[in-house]
């Protein structure tokens, strides 16, 4: 198979089959989306790697929730880095990208430069949310801070909360490229085992995690062999084989998973988007009264917002905000 050129892989999800062991995955590579990400915020480096890794699990995860549909990783901890927020939103039926973003909150003076990012969460939990739309009751999840790296925590999650056997390899960084300078880039793969997991055994503890469950404790006799099979042939992943750019996805997959007859499916764009708007800002504000917008209201006269996930800032007039705005708007349309 010839190599497809770099350009069509800078921010690209390719999903694959491996049919000789029921397996299912996803192959990522992030470059300008990163970037666009991370460019709008000033994060110190430890946080940016959190946010790196966060966004990168985000974007192998998120592909399999429905069109219009939206799904949210939230990391929360009692450390220096309070929170972790990303958010995936899965092209319309009139297709294009992909859309991704996120944010961080954290404690700047309790990051000690250098140290490892992924303590700098502590204590805390790994949550995966998925907005239906629709008036639909959101889903979410949630596990406990496990393991040494975020990619640990959301394979403990899809263990425990799901029962889907999971695995990441992940390889995220700054780079520099001729001409390019240095710049933020990232790629991953993820396994899921496609079979049905087997009954636990009630004599068996977890060997997961702080004693959560594991991919090992959900699969059969057969079924792990071919997941320790094609966990030791993505250890072999080298992490410039992950990242690229010089290596398609494609040639990656054949030179990793071959005997496994991996089935490649069409790539998917993904780019950094962010919904807000003022309509949104002004539905979000309307549940509060007259009251409460003019305890929210600046001295200039006006109210002001800011989005944090991409920084826009909006000043909107109080008078067409909050619930009594809205009820006046709609008799007002019923004359």
């Amino acid at each position: 198979m010839e190599s497809i050129q770099k350009p069509d892989w800078e921010n690209s999800v390719l999903p694959f089959q491996l049919d000789a062991a029921d397996i299912r995955g996803r192959v990522v590579r992030l470059g300008s989306c990163l970037g666009d990400i991370l460019s709008q915020h000033d994060y110190p480096h430890e946080i940016e790697a959190l946010v790196a890794e966060a966004v990168l699990l985000t974007a192998l995860i998120g592909p399999s929730i429905k069109p219009e549909w939206k799904l949210s990783l939230q990391i929360r901890g009692d450390g220096p880095a309070r929170l972790i927020a990303t958010d995936y939103f899965a092209p319309g039926p009139n297709q294009g990208p992909a859309r991704i973003r996120a944010w961080a909150s954290f404690d700047r003076e309790r990051i000690a430069a250098g140290g490892e990012p992924f303590s700098l969460i502590g204590q805390g939990y790994f949550a995966v949310l998925l907005d239906q739309g629709d008036g639909k009751m959101p889903y979410s999840g949630l596990t406990p801070i496990a393991g040494t790296t975020l990619a640990d925590c959301a394979a403990t999650y899809f263990a425990q909360s799901e029962q889907l056997p999971t695995t990441f390899a992940l390889s995220f960084g700054r780079s520099i490229e001729p001409d390019l300078g240095e710049k933020w880039r990232a790629g991953g793969i993820m396994l899921q085992h496609l079979a049905k997991p087997s009954p636990l055994r009630g004599d068996v503890d977890p060997v997961g995690n702080d004693g959560l469950l594991s991919a090992e404790d959900l699969l059969g006799e057969e079924a792990a062999e071919n997941w320790a099979r094609a966990g030791a042939l993505l250890a072999s992943a080298e992490a410039l084989e992950l990242v690229g750019p010089t290596i398609a996805p494609t040639d990656f997959l054949y030179r990793l998973f071959h005997a496994e007859e991996p089935r490649i499916y069409p790539a998917q764009e993904i780019a950094f988007g962010c919904p807000c708007s003022v309509e949104r800002v002004k539905r979000s504000l309307s549940i509060y009264s007259d009251k409460d917008i003019a305890t929210m209201t600046t001295p200039e006269g006006s109210v002001t917002a800011d989005c944090q996930f991409c920084g826009a800032h909006y000043v909107l007039d109080p008078a067409d905000l909050g619930l009594e705005a809205a009820e006046r708007a709609k008799a007002s349309a019923g004359k």
